[in-house]
């Protein structure tokens, strides 16, 4: 028999009290009602309204708990030493929770013999419940606002009279129950919007933009409870999205483009997003767990608007302890942006040109170019390295004199076109001049400028010397026959022996190629061809040298180019790729004038592996060609060669894949041994030039074909078949799906056998 039944004859059967006892219970309910309606804390109110209710019922201790319908939890409030620890439970659990929710009083009279009790709270508290009264607590108008419960009767058993007491104490008090309740949660809201405030305050005063993102992303992660949170800002130059992550040495920066991902989709249509199972989102890119070992579970994304209403960035936080971000959730994170929006501007703003300033410093000291600059009353304020060396002077020395002082009788027709300058505030060019520095004659151009802050305000006036000496005018011609690189360490000096030597070194190379080249030049003929030629060779090479690639040479219509040499770079991979990505993008506009004029366009396919390569001058003494040999040149070669077998553009072998540093649109195509060599190198596609018009459905596209190549690998044809199909049906223009689809039918007339690695052998270069 269960406890239902007994609680509720026990409650029916209650005795009748004599009107003395009934005045005393009375008077007891009237006593502790004006005692908790003295408190001013809600903690108060429990602690006295349990500790009268315990006393008259004779129980050992009691509780309780009040419902939170934000969350459908039941919660009391326990003492620890001197702190209190809140205890909390769903409202449909346990003896409490049934009284909740069937509105009835219950008398329990061994706990542990319900199947409705919940002994979890008796293993956090260590206490022993043997005996339960539970009330549920009403207030004026007969809603259910919590369950207080008596435990452990001291003498016999708990009876309905101290049901009815129970009743009646919280009963009575429900009303400053309620009240207390309020007031703790406005008390909570002020806090809470205090904080907000000390918290923007503090950070629309921050300028540094490293630190405001940091502290930002930190507030949030905090304020909605979740385990990390990203705070991106457009940067408008580069169409990209950038975020600082990490502190100190582990400190980096990370880059997206602003249309992809969730975060680039919220950026671009200025609209949250709220998602409770990212990976169920196509939208979603799994990469970034990938590198990071992160694993997302539930997303909330929301734009940063100006005052100005332009989006300039987004918020993106993870994870939401407990489950999926509110409503409430993404309207705090809203307001949060909205207010530190101001803060962001005005530390972005202060980073640019922070960053200028860096700039432009570091380009004066860099330039090969003397730049002296003098201020409104002829003082000298600036003077570069470069400056240095050809007025045979110290910067530190030049600072407060004039331009007499510092150029000397000899030179003082250059200080009068100086003071001519700011007189008129009209620009001067001298070329090929000669001036004496130090007993020394250099040959120079030199330039001055006025210099004005708006149009009607002298600054001062610069002054710039380039020195044209034999070697830099020998740098100049060299130049316009190979690398300005190569042009530069030829002229630097050290024995023939040396500079005839190659050196081993690790780079990134690239190999490009005109497809169809003879059809073209049948078509064209040798004027039009050459013509051709030049201006596709100087659109590519405008690619390269923009991402500090080195042209090697032309081959025909092909290039070969790397990324590492003569100088490295940290990111010489990426540098390549985005070069790579850039040519295919450059060349398809380009392609767009060719048309309109009627003319046959142009297409190119590209091939990048990195590897330890042997680069230096080779040849004779006589005639000597800077370039690069080994196998590493050899792959970038195949691959390129590949991008035909592949209907590809961009191929890429395992090895640049391994060290990019950014994120990319990649889908590993192949695993093939190239013509020459034995062990077999993973081949990967970039897809980064395409955009949704040139390739429709590109995400389900990889999904589909990376699921196909993984049971290709496995021989499993039919279902293999059945991917590729899928991505075939999402885009009809992929050719490489259609390619995998003929190979599964191969395979499956004749079977590799067991020992088959899914290794393809390329026969041809």
């Amino acid at each position: 028999m269960n406890e239902m039944p007994t609680s509720m004859q026990a409650a029916s059967s209650a005795p009748e009290l004599s009107q003395e006892e009934q005045l005393k219970e009375l008077q007891m309910i009237l006593d502790v009602s004006r005692q908790v309606a003295s408190m001013d804390t809600l903690d108060g109110v429990l602690d006295t309204l349990m500790s009268v209710a315990v006393k008259a019922v004779g129980a050992d201790r009691g509780s309780l708990f009040l419902h939170d319908p934000a969350t459908s939890e039941l919660y009391s409030r326990i003492a620890q030493g001197m702190k209190r620890r809140e205890i909390r439970i769903m409202d449909d659990i346990g003896i409490a929770g049934a009284a909740f929710h069937s509105g009835e009083g219950m008398i329990i009279h061994d706990a542990y013999a319900d199947p409705r009790f919940n002994s979890d709270v008796d293993t956090e508290t260590g206490f022993k419940t043997q005996s339960i009264l539970a009330c549920p607590v009403r207030n004026a108008r007969g809603q259910i606002i919590g369950v207080a419960q008596a435990l452990n009767k001291v003498d016999g058993e708990f009876t309905a009279q101290d049901l009815t007491v129970l009743g009646g104490i919280t009963t009575q008090c429900a009303i400053t129950l309620q009240s207390m309740q309020l007031v703790e949660q406005m008390e909570a809201s002020r806090k809470r919007e205090v904080e907000f405030l000390n918290i923007v305050s503090e950070m629309t005063s921050e300028l540094e933009l490293t630190t405001l993102l940091r502290r930002v992303m930190a507030e949030a992660t905090a304020m909605l409870d979740a385990e990390r949170s990203t705070l991106f800002i457009n940067d408008e130059k580069t169409g990209e999205l950038f975020s600082h992550v990490g502190e100190g040495l582990d400190s980096m920066e990370i880059r997206l483009p602003n249309t992809a991902g969730i975060a680039g989709s919220v950026f671009t249509n200025g609209e949250a997003i709220n998602i409770p199972h990212a990976y169920t989102d196509l939208r979603f890119n799994p990469a970034f767990d990938k590198q990071s070992g992160f694993f997302t579970r539930s997303i909330l994304c929301v734009p940063v608007i100006n005052k100005a209403g332009e989006t300039i960035g987004v918020t993106q936080v993870l994870n939401k302890r407990g489950g999926p971000f509110s409503e409430e959730d993404e309207s705090r994170l809203k307001a949060f942006t909205a207010q530190i929006a101001i803060g962001l501007e005005n530390a972005k703003l202060f980073a640019d040109i922070q960053s200028m300033k860096n700039y432009n410093e570091s380009m004066l000291q860099s330039m090969s170019n003397g730049v002296i600059t003098f201020d409104e009353k002829g003082e000298n304020r600036t003077c570069n390295q470069a400056g240095e060396r050809i007025l045979r002077a110290l910067a530190g020395d030049l600072v407060g004199q004039s331009p007499q002082d510092i150029l000397g009788e000899a030179n003082a027709w250059l200080a009068e076109t100086i003071a001519a300058v700011a007189d008129t505030n009209t620009s001067q060019s001298l070329t090929d001049v000669e001036l004496v520095f130090g007993g020394d004659t250099v040959s120079a151009n030199v330039t001055v400028l006025p210099m004005q802050l708006g149009e009607d305000e002298a600054l001062g006036t610069l002054c710039m010397i380039e020195d044209i000496s034999d070697a830099k005018r020998a740098k100049s011609t060299l130049s316009r026959y190979m690398d300005p690189g190569v042009a530069a360490q030829m002229l630097s000096g050290g024995g023939e022996d040396e500079f005839l030597g190659g050196k081993d070194t690790t780079a990134t190379v690239l190999f490009s190629d005109i497809r169809g080249f003879t059809t073209i030049t049948e078509n064209l003929g040798a004027q039009g061809t050459v013509a051709l030629l030049n201006d596709y060779f100087e659109l590519m090479v405008g690619c390269i040298t923009d991402q500090g690639g080195m042209l090697d040479k032309f081959i025909g219509d092909a290039i070969m180019a790397a990324f590492g040499i003569p100088v490295g770079h940290e990111d010489d991979e990426d540098r390549g790729l985005r070069a790579g990505i850039n040519m295919i993008a450059s060349l398809r506009e380009w392609n767009k004038t060719r048309e309109a004029q009627g003319q046959m366009p142009v297409d190119m396919g590209l091939g990048l592996n990195t590897d330890r390569i042997v680069a230096g001058n080779i040849g004779s003494r006589k005639r000597m060609d800077y370039t690069m040999i080994g196998d590493g040149v050899n792959l970038a070669a195949r691959l390129e060669s590949a991008c035909k077998q592949y209907s590809a553009r961009i191929l890429l072998s395992e090895y640049t894949v391994a060290r990019l540093k950014g994120v990319y649109r990649l889908r590993e195509i192949d695993k093939v041994v190239v013509k020459g060599k034995t062990e077999p190198v993973g081949v990967f596609e970039c897809l980064d030039y395409h955009d949704d018009t040139t390739f429709p459905e590109l995400q389900e596209v990889l999904g589909c074909f990376n699921e196909g190549v993984k049971l290709y690998r496995r021989q499993e044809w039919d279902r293999a078949s059945g991917f590729f199909a899928k991505a075939l049906a999402a885009n009809p223009e992929d050719k490489l799906s259609q390619t995998y689809i003929d190979r599964c039918e191969l395979m499956k007339a004749s079977p590799p056998g067991d020992e088959w690695d899914g290794v393809w052998v390329m026969t041809s270069k």
